[in-house]
């Protein structure tokens, strides 16, 4: 069960690391160049940046990078060298990030207001949709039931650690 455990989180670290480290770029452009739905309310917000969008999906990217090289020497599973399934774990990342932001504001949410499971889910979700769509053949090969299973169980955990340490740090605000 342990392995199973390790092996799931491995596999959606390139996904975990946009976004929770797309606040450390915090641009100023915000992504919706702050412009308004056809509801007058915002698109995305001020929260979604475009530093922070790139910033983030280029240190999944990166961290995806160096699980390849460290795969074989750990004995975990990989992502077949190939650059392209991490690029699209950590850009549906962001995706889904962002379009679960898109939603909260349609629903009259502002920015930072709790969205229980989905403020914790919600970059997962676009993570595992796009990687899915792009690479279908090495998505159901590598992701169990299980090991999503398990992921879905365990990312709102590591989520409210995450926020609470950016919370300690100053780089986010109250995660409760």
């Amino acid at each position: 069960m342990i392995g199973s455990i390790i092996s799931a989180i491995w596999l959606v670290i390139p996904a975990y690391v946009p976004n929770s480290s797309a606040v450390l770029f915090q641009g100023q452009t915000p992504l919706d160049l702050r412009k308004n739905f056809i509801d007058g309310k915002r698109i995305l917000g001020d929260g979604k940046t475009i530093k922070g969008f790139i910033g983030g999906s280029l240190a999944g990217i990166a961290i995806g990078i160096i699980q390849i090289f460290l795969s074989e020497k750990v004995g975990l599973l990989g992502f077949d060298k190939n650059i392209l399934i991490i690029a699209s774990l950590a850009i549906g990342s962001m995706v889904g990030d962002s379009l679960f932001s898109f939603i909260k504001r349609r629903i009259g949410l502002k920015r930072g207001y709790p969205f229980p499971l989905f403020d914790q889910l919600d970059f997962l979700i676009g993570a595992l949709f796009l990687t899915r769509l792009l690479h279908k053949n090495w998505f159901y090969e590598t992701f169990t039931i299980n090991y999503i299973l398990i992921i879905f169980i365990l990312t709102p955990i590591i989520h409210l650690f995450i926020n609470y340490v950016g919370y300690k740090l100053g780089k986010k605000e109250e995660p409760w």
